[in-house]
């Protein structure tokens, strides 16, 4: 009745409907699973794992581990955030610790205090320097 196409289409649009926040003047202490996008616009401090976005307004602070497809940022993060697509700080964020991104977007004013990595670029940067290496072996 109905084909995968139709029922990965319905995982995916229920996953876009879920939104998590944790509100301003509210502190989580642990750690945090969630499929949908997050937004924290109080305190967390702990581990967030999600296959969504997260979302930290301008209130907003983590302290700790973020693991997420996407993430934007308007306050303050410190800890290890692993991004697997776009990482997107503003101009109000103050970033510190160690993050891991697919893409990276700062606007100017940011605080960024991080020790940065971009998978993407490191795909190819090796792809770049295996093809040198055939040249000069075959040179």
């Amino acid at each position: 009745m109905f084909s995968s196409k139709d029922k990965n289409q319905e995982k995916s649009k229920n996953r876009v409907m879920e939104r998590n926040v944790i509100a301003k003047k509210s502190i989580f202490t642990g750690d945090v699973t969630s499929e949908g996008d997050f937004r924290i616009d109080g305190t967390l401090e702990g581990t967030l794992k999600t296959k969504g976005r997260v979302i930290i307004g301008a209130e907003g602070v983590i302290i700790g581990n973020v693991h997420a497809e996407n993430a934007d940022i308007e306050g303050k993060f410190s800890g290890e955030l692993l991004v697997a697509n776009v990482l997107s700080i503003k101009s109000t964020a103050n970033i510190s610790g160690d993050v891991v991104v697919g893409k990276l977007s700062i606007e100017p004013g940011a605080s960024f205090n991080a020790t940065c990595a971009m998978k993407g670029a490191l795909k190819e940067l090796n792809n770049t320097n295996e093809t040198k290496k055939r040249k000069d072996q075959t040179a």
